[in-house]
């Protein structure tokens, strides 16, 4: 589930902070690294512990109402579909969901008012209505519903950022992609699974485990070597005068030129260069740009890298 963006944008975070305070070794920032992305796997369990946590609001609800001195009709008969949802049943029961919550508890507990207006949209949703009006819901049927709440209602949903955000320190720029992830997971299940449904992995292999540590270490070692080839491309401008993010970005980029044979050079580029567009100065994708492709150019010159 880790991918390899979410790993490069935790290395630049980390190596940005390296060289804000050196008091570290490469050991205990290793440690970090790792601790962070361990982090960002934890926020998958929570967002997927999210939908549990409103479907037993929901049956919360019904129960009082069924006991309420006065129930109307409505209360004495209430629609069972969220409560039922076949889904959430397999979900709850999951044998690596179980695993992990009891391994690194988590809850929603201080968010109850969020869980709360979240019901409460869905409920007067048309997305509930048509879910409502289904006789007997399959199990496709009650997928489905999960996957248009998700999209619909907690997916890029803002309140549920700055939620996150306080949460965690490490989630801030987790979020959209670990949504992303959710969504792929519903879509996964089948029912045939059923409590051994495979989640998504922290890693998809030890491959991109190694990728991150040597991502990390790589950069910090050879940064010195990175740092005076950045300068001498750099079309004269003074290092001192070049962004601080900038330099970190194209430093990362480096390490991942020369030491990852299997990434094609294209791709480093453009990845980070996305980067920069998000992380730094408005002209500092176009300047990263520049400054890696001759770079690039210089080092198939002088043989030191062969890939395309």
């Amino acid at each position: 589930m880790i991918n390899r963006i979410l790993i490069r944008i935790r290395v630049i975070q980390i190596v940005y902070a390296w060289y804000q305070n050196r008091d570290k070794d490469l050991r205990q920032v290793e440690r970090e690294l790792l601790l962070g992305l361990q982090k960002s796997y934890d926020l998958y369990y929570y967002l997927l512990k999210l939908m549990i946590e409103i479907t037993d609001l929901h049956e919360k609800r019904v129960n009082s109402n069924l006991n309420k001195f006065l129930p109307t009709s409505e209360d004495l008969n209430p629609k069972m579909h969220i409560v039922n949802n076949q889904f959430i049943e397999q979900l709850r029961g999951n044998r690596m969901f179980i695993n992990y919550i009891t391994e690194r508890p988590m809850s929603w507990e201080s968010n109850f008012n969020f869980v709360k207006g979240i019901l409460d949209n869905i409920l007067e949703s048309d997305i509930y209505k048509e879910y409502a009006q289904i006789e007997k819901p399959t199990y496709k049927d009650d997928k489905e519903f999960w996957r248009k709440v998700f999209r619909s209602f907690i997916h890029r949903n803002e309140t549920l950022d700055d939620i996150l955000e306080d949460e965690s320190i490490f989630w801030n720029d987790d979020i959209e992609i670990v949504q992303s992830f959710v969504l792929k997971t519903i879509k996964q299940f089948t029912k045939s699974e059923g409590e051994d449904q495979p989640l998504l992995p922290m890693f998809n292999d030890e491959e991109d485990r190694e990728y991150a540590t040597k991502l990390l270490r790589e950069t910090l070692v050879n940064g010195k070597d990175y740092r005076e080839q950045i300068t001498k491309n750099a079309d004269n401008w003074d290092f001192e005068r070049i962004a601080f993010m900038d330099v970190v970005i194209m430093q990362v980029a480096m390490a991942e030129l020369y030491e990852f044979s299997t990434i094609p050079i294209k791709v480093t580029l453009n990845e980070y260069i996305d980067l920069a567009k998000a992380y730094s100065t408005p002209k500092s994708s176009t300047f990263i740009n520049g400054v890696l492709d001759a770079i690039v150019k210089d080092l198939k010159k002088s043989d030191t890298i062969f890939k395309d």
